[in-house]
């Protein structure tokens, strides 16, 4: 992966920011953001810090490095285009969170992808309870979390393709370092205090199935902020990667009416 990863579509007056997931790069929203585009969105997609790199570059940024990547590529958007809607996977929803807290109005809606607040899915060890003490010893220097099957996706077709990218390393890591699970923890506290504070049109979208963050997460989050227009779906042949496994479609439609709606006034 590089920086040269990074989506970016000319489009119509609105924009969209898509964020992607720890250890991941942007084609985990390529679809959605093909979609958007379609649908008359200037897209972008940047590459978080010390993503685009290697595991012991990742290893140095914190989670301020991350949000900092997203709130500059914001930051130029919305000089040009006034509002902008914001969607991001997995800990991606996590930032966009952030952002629509500390930027109201200026965020026009979000859409939140397999929310990860909590690492409980199905396929996750037994010893998932540790996660959160990985980077401290002497846990730091025995435990990393090793992707592992099903790797987020259902569709077995899909599923190989993306073992291929993560092998490779062209479209994601396949391991996320003690370093970076800790400062995933440390941006999830930092969340979890800020969900009253968004007021922003939000749409939940995750399976039921999640294997790595269950819907009990997307539940968390609608309880918790103060948006006077929230809308769940619920999908029940994906996993966790919901951007790219088998109902990819729905996301995208779901997503891209709700941007277009709250873009019209419907906010």
């Amino acid at each position: 992966m590089s920086e040269d990863n990074r989506i970016y579509l000319n489009g119509g007056s609105r924009a969209a920011l898509l964020i992607h997931g720890l250890t991941g790069s942007p084609f985990e929203m390529k679809y959605l953001a093909k979609s958007l585009n379609k649908a008359g969105f200037t897209v972008d997609v940047p590459v978080l810090a010390g993503h685009g790199t290697t595991i012991e570059e990742l290893t140095r940024t914190r989670w301020q490095d991350w949000y900092a990547s997203i709130a500059g590529a914001f930051d130029k958007l919305q000089k040009e285009y006034g509002t902008v809607a914001v969607s991001g996977l997995c800990m991606g929803a996590l930032l966009a969170l952030k952002l629509a807290a500390e930027r109201g109005k200026d965020v026009s809606a979000i859409s939140l992808l397999s929310t990860t607040l909590f690492y409980d899915g199905w396929s996750l060890p037994w010893y998932k309870f540790l996660l959160p003490l990985s980077y401290y010893p002497p846990l730091k220097y025995i435990y990393s979390y090793k992707e592992a099957p099903p790797y987020g996706i259902k569709n077995e077709r899909l599923r190989e393709f993306y073992l291929h990218g993560m092998k490779n390393g062209s479209i994601a890591y396949d391991t996320i370092p003690p370093e970076s699970m800790l400062e995933f923890y440390r941006l999830a506290g930092a969340v979890k205090k800020d969900l009253p504070m968004v007021t922003t049109p939000t749409i939940l979208l995750h399976s039921s199935e999640d294997d790595l963050a269950s819907s009990k997460n997307a539940d968390y989050v609608e309880k918790r902020i103060s948006s006077g227009k929230v809308r769940k779906v619920l999908l029940d042949d994906s996993y966790h990667m919901i951007t790219i496994d088998s109902q990819k479609e729905t996301v995208m439609n779901e997503t891209v009416a709700f941007f277009k709606s709250c873009a019209d006034g419907g906010g």
